[in-house]
């Protein structure tokens, strides 16, 4: 047994409104850059529906993830060394911009400057990418709402098998949000698939990153990863992805979609796993048993053979206890509500999802019978064969059997609590139901309904003895211009510029200089302008002042050094 720790996710699907908070501020935080505009590394899909890229989850077409070979052996869907050594200048298997969208700004300028007239002047769509006019036909989130409708259900890869059983109509369908983000997984593909060995998971904590400075922009990566989380970036040509915003984790904080969520939904700590059971875990024969056999991979880290092991791999001790008291252990071991999205693909993922009980309530609500009584609950799960069946196909492999039994679960915990609510007497009956104590439901409605900010993210600092380990060499993605980004570090042969490398520190204060006086890589039409929506306040940017005035370019100026920005300090 060989213990590690590993930081991960889940996310509450039942408490997610869809607002894309998350995707703006991380993309303000992350991919806010040239060369990345159309990438982004949180976003929100409608289901049923296209997902991004465009039917990302048909890996018939896009070849990403495991498939197990008939001696028992886990390789690559797209193929392993020989392959990727003879399409290692040409890899078909990668999602154009098209499946992506085409970035695209608007031209501003022209609501500014044009003359008074008759008509009122039109802001064009430009290219991001060309600069060009274009005409906007799809973007990362082009089907928002439009989940089972008829515009998109079509060709969502998961209602492919499943589509006799599905109704058009609108008052028939149903739909749910999925936030989505890299899944960090235990056995992940796009480390195994990248030839110049620039992607690695760090033993300290499990996320996967990937070194900047050796990336040589193969993108073999963007095919190895089923979930289409692996970006190129056009300027820089190197491959990017979601951090999990380390550089936030190791001092205590959670990762910026999860700190700015509306609903709460979700959950960040840490879990303990036996890494010499990954592999084995990963290749078991039948579809339907990895969601066990993943389960199998975790430890219980209140178990003390466990708590040795894990002293004995130099594991601190505050980490152990972060483990404990972790979320993330609470909802997919000891409660069993949250569900991995597509083990199938075997790369065994840490972001999992507690699937939504909404749609069925909603059905048995518009029936005109009681939404929350158990027994009318419990029997509209097993009868509502859409939603399962959709839902086993993203979290279970097919197997409807846990999707059923984590609703069942979901709804025991509804109707239990209103009984509270109500000031009546607990029905015991219910939580025996679903094979849980009335303590269990209360302490799972805790966590899931009302737990406080330390409950919900319990995130173990780095320590100092290992800050060597965990200082970011490479691996900046934050501004232009940081670590990776060219010069004699390792410039990639496919981009389209070059920077310098720079230390990252926990926040780096170097974007907002570059973010007040542009937002497109062609510049504003008019020159000397600044666009004022991506000014953040600070500094005095040329442009923003008449010529002439004291703040002005003309005048004395500002101090750009770093000895008067106390953020840098």
């Amino acid at each position: 047994m060989r213990v590690m720790a590993q930081m991960s996710m889940v996310m509450n699907l039942d408490k997610c409104i869809g607002c894309h908070t998350c995707s703006v501020t991380c993309k303000q935080a992350w991919t806010n850059r040239t060369g990345v505009e159309y990438v982004w590394f949180n976003n929100v899909e409608t289901r049923p529906g296209l997902g991004y890229p465009r039917t990302y989850q048909d890996q018939s077409t896009w070849q990403g993830g495991w498939v197990r070979t008939k001696r028992g052996k886990l390789k690559l869907r797209a193929g392993g060394r020989a392959k990727k050594l003879a399409t290692i200048f040409s890899n078909p298997k990668l999602p154009s911009i098209h499946e992506y969208y085409e970035p695209w700004t608007y031209e501003y300028d022209m609501l500014l400057s044009s003359p008074q007239g008759q008509h009122t002047p039109v802001a064009k769509p430009k290219s991001l990418l060309t600069g060009e006019d274009m005409k906007i036909e799809w973007s990362a989130n082009w089907d928002d709402d439009l989940g089972g409708s008829k515009e998109t259900m079509q060709d969502d890869p998961i209602l492919a098998h499943m589509s006799e059983h599905v109704a058009s109509e609108f008052e028939q369908t149903f739909m749910f949000y999925l936030p989505r983000i890299c899944e960090h997984c235990l056995n992940p593909a796009c480390v195994a698939s990248c030839p110049s060995g620039a992607m690695y998971k760090r033993a300290e904590d499990g996320i996967v990153l990937v070194d900047q400075d050796q990336c040589r922009g193969w993108r073999m990566c963007v095919t190895g990863c089923p979930y289409k989380k692996v970006y190129f970036n056009h300027k820089t040509g190197k491959a990017e992805k979601c951090t999990l915003c380390y550089p936030r984790l190791e001092v205590g904080l959670p990762t910026v979609c999860s700190e700015t969520c509306v609903g709460r939904l979700r959950y960040l700590g840490l879990v303990l796993y036996d890494a010499d059971r990954v592999t084995e875990a990963a290749a078991v024969e039948d579809e339907h048993e990895l969601l066990e056999s993943q389960r199998s991979v975790f430890l219980d880290p209140h178990d003390p053979a466990v708590i040795a092991a894990a002293r004995a791999e130099g594991i601190p001790e505050d980490w152990i206890q972060a483990a404990q008291a972790s979320p993330i252990w609470a909802l997919i071991q000891k409660y069993r509500v949250a569900l991995p999205l597509h083990p199938e693909y075997r790369t065994m993922p840490m972001v999992w999802y507690i699937p939504p009980l909404s749609p069925v309530v909603d059905v048995v609500g518009s029936s005109g019978n009681d939404g929350e009584d158990p027994r009318t609950l419990f029997a509209a799960i097993s009868k509502l064969r859409i939603p399962l069946e959709y839902l086993a196909g993203l979290f279970t492999a097919g197997d409807t059997v846990p999707v059923e039994r984590t609703l069942r679960r979901l709804a025991a915990m509804r109707s239990y609590m209103r009984d509270i609510n109500l000031g009546e007497e607990p029905n015991e009956a219910i939580a025996r139901a679903v094979g849980m104590t009335g303590t269990e439901i209360e302490e799972m409605y805790r966590l899931l309904a009302i737990a406080k900010y330390e409950d919900r993210y319990v995130i173990p600092t780095a320590h100092q003895e290992i800050a060597r380990e965990l200082e970011e060499i490479s691996c900046s993605l934050d501004f232009d211009g940081g670590p990776g980004m060219g010069g004699m570090g390792g410039a990639g042969p496919f981009g389209s510029s070059s920077g310098t490398p720079t230390p990252v520190a926990v926040e780096n204060f170097h974007v907002l200089q570059a973010r007040q006086t542009a937002d497109s890589p062609n510049g504003p039409s008019t020159s000397g302008r600044v666009n004022l929506l991506n000014w953040d306040g600070n500094g005095r940017p040329a442009g923003l002042f008449p010529p002439g005035t004291p703040d002005g370019p003309e005048g004395p100026g500002p101090d750009t050094s770093d000895d008067d920005n106390p953020a840098v300090r």
